[in-house]
């Protein structure tokens, strides 16, 4: 049975998950789950992730059901045969390196990120209003994670995390989830990264790493970037614009 992969391309670990099997060669079948139109909460797809969250994966024969995107990254980097070593390495002390980066991301970066983007530019094409207070609370905790990649992370002789001269899933990771700036108008998107000049390097290392398969996931964003500069010239976005300021 062919590997399922349920995602939405507007979901960071979905996008990470998507383009680690494309880039591995690994075949698989994409399912939409459309967020923005709630497809998440219906009845069948809580059979296949009780937590009704994307992405997910079948695998096998139908009955191994997998969610979290780090469980599943880590998962198809030791199932899948012709994955390369640097993805996952086989050395116990450089997959725990890798391990704590991935579990540090989830309680700091995305936090950040994702309250910060939804708050301040993503909310009204959910239908949901946008809140500057929490999007400044959400800045602080992202401004801080991009330092903590800047002077921790990438700490090192190699342009990826923990030294490296090749990506893991964690730069994978991180990476699509640091993209999810994009969908900020162009003052904003700047003033969060342009101090943050390894981070920048991560990025285009990693889309280097990893094209075509990069820019096609990534592409959404700039579409929805455009309709989100639409909504705001016609007027029909509410709530100011915060001055500063999925798994």
């Amino acid at each position: 049975m062919t590997l399922k992969v349920y995602a939405d391309r507007m979901s960071q670990p979905s996008r990470a998950v998507i383009i680690f099997c494309k880039v591995n060669g690994i075949e698989f079948e994409e399912i939409k789950v459309d967020l923005s139109k709630r497809q998440n909460l219906s009845p069948e797809f809580k059979e296949i992730n009780p937590m009704r969250q994307v992405p997910t994966i079948v695998d096998g024969d139908g009955r191994f059901k997998l969610f979290e995107s780090h469980a599943i990254l880590i998962y198809l980097a030791c199932a899948s045969p012709g994955v390369a070593d640097h993805w996952y390495p086989a050395d116990l002390f450089k997959r725990a390196k890798i391990n704590s980066v991935l579990d540090w991301h989830h309680s700091n970066l995305r936090r950040g990120a994702a309250e910060f983007v939804l708050n301040s530019a993503l909310a009204p094409a959910l239908g949901l209003p946008l809140n500057p207070q929490a999007a400044a609370e959400a800045e602080k905790i992202l401004s801080a994670s991009l330092g903590m990649i800047e002077s921790f992370w990438l700490k090192g002789n190699g342009p990826f995390l923990l030294g490296s001269s090749q990506p893991s899933i964690a730069d994978l990771s991180l990476v699509c989830e640091i993209m999810q700036l994009e969908v900020l108008d162009e003052e904003d998107r700047n003033r969060i990264l342009s101090p943050h000049k390894k981070v920048l390097q991560l990025i285009e290392e990693t889309r280097n790493a990893t094209r075509p398969h990069f820019d096609e996931l990534h592409a959404i964003l700039y579409k929805v970037k455009a309709r989100l500069r639409e909504l705001r010239v016609a007027g029909t976005m509410t709530g100011d614009k915060p001055s500063s300021t999925t798994e």
